[in-house]
């Protein structure tokens, strides 16, 4: 009788990014509603047609969706967004609705960038940018405390450095 060998999963990967990554996504977020709401607000004050409590609701329901999008979203991207290292893999996991998991051979690491926007410095955040030889693409990693960061890019460039083989 012939028995099937499974291949294991992908597990999620060990570490979290930065708790300050939850603030930050949500103020990131609150930006773009703010915007959105200040522009219905000027569409009404604006309205020379009688449309006002279209205009009330419409401002209603989007109170709403920001309400429930900067409760939720924040927390549940943190819960997903994690990271790790190993001898021979850099491993990721991303997203919020659709997740993605990806690893690269420390051998298969072409470049180790880091990412700071002016918003992410507000937060002490830095992302982390591994190229690999892959058509797919970078792996990254967002969010991550400045020192982890730093940390994590000279963990990578060391052993990519170390690695025997050269697969790229």
């Amino acid at each position: 009788m012939h028995t099937a060998t499974r291949e294991p999963a992908l597990r999620p990967p060990a570490n979290q990014v930065s708790r300050r990554a939850v603030r930050y996504w949500t103020a990131r977020a609150a930006l773009g509603w703010l915007a959105l709401t200040a522009g219905q607000v000027v569409w009404f004050v604006l309205d020379r047609h009688d449309a006002g409590i279209a205009h009330i609701i419409g401002l209603a329901v989007t109170v709403l969706l920001a309400a429930a999008h900067l409760a939720v979203m924040p927390r549940w991207r943190f819960a997903v967004h994690r990271w790790e290292t190993t001898a021979d893999v850099v491993y990721a996991q991303s997203g919020w609705v659709n997740r993605e998991r990806r690893l690269a051979p420390m051998s298969r690491i072409q470049t180790v960038d880091t990412q700071q926007g002016l918003f992410e410095r507000a937060f002490r955040l830095t992302n982390v940018t591994v190229t690999t030889a892959s058509a797919r693409g970078p792996i990254r990693v967002h969010a991550l405390d400045d020192a982890v960061a730093e940390n994590l890019v000279a963990e990578i460039t060391a052993r990519a450095g170390a690695a025997e083989d050269d697969a790229t």
